[in-house]
């Protein structure tokens, strides 16, 4: 066990190592608590977080700011960016970039906090547009190394005694929760049919084709380049009888382990995220963003799957739509970034998924003196690779084609450190539920030469993980 000591404003934390546990066997420990949350990174990448028993819970819906419950004045943005500052806590470089603050998502509607937006007219899920919880305790995993701490900063104590008090109490309570997770060494059970209304998409196949082509329509009128256009499938159970929701994900992250996944428990709201898309990361002050634009199914067989990952990378279509996007996002990123130090390191590089193969760029740049991840994930949000180009007249468009809330889809969840760094996802592959109700949307970015039917293929393609999860074949839905 380390314990930092008090050096002024800049408080420091207490840490504590302990044998390793698999991350989605230490968060089943915590799996059945309300608020109780796990960032997910599968096999391909390093670090996983579970955290619980948050100091503070914020929301936001339609504008109206609720912190623990309560109306605040604001915006939900400003709220945020202000209880982070309250709590600023120096990084320990050793450790996992999470060290305490807040996790959550932040839905597509808070965009109209933002900008002058149209309100789509159904709102089927009503989730908050924005459900974060401020946590001064952390379980922090290393999965390369095989590491694991127990991370407690003592906040909202501000004398030295008091916070090293609370942060050893903290700390003994998750360490007494951690000794009841079990290895999960089997595959869950598929989750039961849903029993008032079984799965169905807002677009059957004629419908969603045509939305296509009226996006494509806007393109050659001169109206967008490009916009994102989604069908949500959607599904009502009797509350008491949703199936477990943390078993569900595993079977989504089991079928197809993502870089970016996320199970939220907000209690009746929850999430539970499988992305393969990075929206916005902070560190040190350098940022980076990582835009999907082009896909391909996997193939059957190696030669098959070869051929279309050649043709996904020769494809001028998906290459054009991808570069669209990245210079979207080196001009959001530009409006909180250095002058001149916007750059794109990586264009149109191949990623390959359990189910799909992904074009994907990345771009960086480096903070403004000034500026923090807060003001950089509202700067640039939603992203542009869910959005469209140019981004407000692609969002309009969007509501009226697809007539209904995204939610917490194709926005982005992750984490904001008390220490300036972040970590967020783009919210694709994602199932929200709120009470009984379950849905989830699958898109693409629709172009100037788009075919109709080939868009709505794609979508299933990217749906077929999450059907699987859900025991749902394709074409009974």
């Amino acid at each position: 066990m380390q314990l930092y000591p008090d050096d002024g404003p800049n408080r420091k934390m207490l840490i504590e190592e302990c044998p390793y546990i698999e991350p989605l066997d230490a968060y089943g420990a915590f799996a059945g608590f309300a608020d109780s949350h796990f960032l997910d990174s599968g096999d391909r990448d390093r670090f996983a977080y579970v955290v619980a028993s948050p100091l503070h819970k914020l929301t936001a819906k339609n504008g109206q700011v609720k912190l623990d419950g309560f109306p605040v004045p604001g915006d939900p943005f400003g709220v945020l960016a202000d209880l982070m500052a309250r709590y600023r806590v120096e990084a320990d470089p050793d450790l996992p970039p999470f060290q305490g603050g807040a996790v959550g998502y932040f839905g597509y509607e808070l965009a109209q906090q933002l900008e002058t937006l149209p309100h789509a007219p159904q709102d089927w899920l009503n989730m908050p547009d924005m459900a974060v919880g401020i946590y001064d305790l952390v379980i922090a995993f290393d999965q390369l190394d095989r590491r694991m701490w127990l991370i407690s900063t003592g906040i909202p104590e501000t004398s030295p005694t008091a916070r090293k008090k609370r942060a050893a109490d903290r700390i003994g309570i998750i360490r007494k929760y951690l000794r009841l997770a079990r290895p999960m060494l089997e595959t869950p059970e598929i989750p039961h049919r849903p029993d008032i209304m079984p799965w169905q998409s807002n677009f059957d196949r004629v419908g969603y084709e045509g939305a296509v082509q009226t996006v494509v329509d806007y393109i050659h009128a001169g109206d967008i380049f490009q916009a994102n256009l989604s069908q949500s499938f959607r599904a009502e159970y009797t509350y008491d009888a949703i199936p477990k929701r943390f078993d569900l994900y595993r079977r989504l992250s089991l079928a197809s382990p993502a870089p970016f996944g996320a199970f939220l428990n907000f209690g009746d709201v929850a999430v539970l995220s499988n992305s393969p898309e990075r929206f916005m990361k902070v560190a040190n002050g350098q940022v980076e963003t990582r835009p999907i634009k082009g896909t391909r199914r996997r193939g059957a067989m190696p030669v098959e799957d070869a051929e279309l990952a050649q043709e996904l990378m020769l494809s001028a279509k998906d290459r054009a739509e991808n570069i669209m996007i990245v210079d979207l996002l080196r001009n959001d990123l530009s409006k909180v970034c250095k002058p001149h130090s916007v750059k794109t390191p990586q264009i149109c590089t191949l990623e390959s998924y359990a189910n799909v193969h992904h074009l994907v760029s990345t771009v960086t740049g480096e903070l403004q003196d000034g500026k923090s991840a807060v003001d950089l994930l509202a700067a640039c949000f939603p992203g542009g690779s869910i959005t469209g180009a140019p981004k407000i007249r692609a969002m309009e468009i969007i509501t009226e084609l697809e007539r209904s809330t995204r939610g917490a889809y194709c926005g982005a969840i992750g984490f904001i450190s008390f220490n300036g760094s972040m970590d967020t996802n783009i919210a694709i592959r994602s199932i929200c539920v709120n009470g009984g109700r379950m849905a989830f949307n699958v898109g693409g970015g629709i172009v100037a030469d788009s075919i109709p039917a080939a868009e709505y293929d794609e979508t299933l393609v990217k749906a077929a993980k999450i059907f699987e999860a859900l025991g749902i074949r394709p074409y009974a839905v």
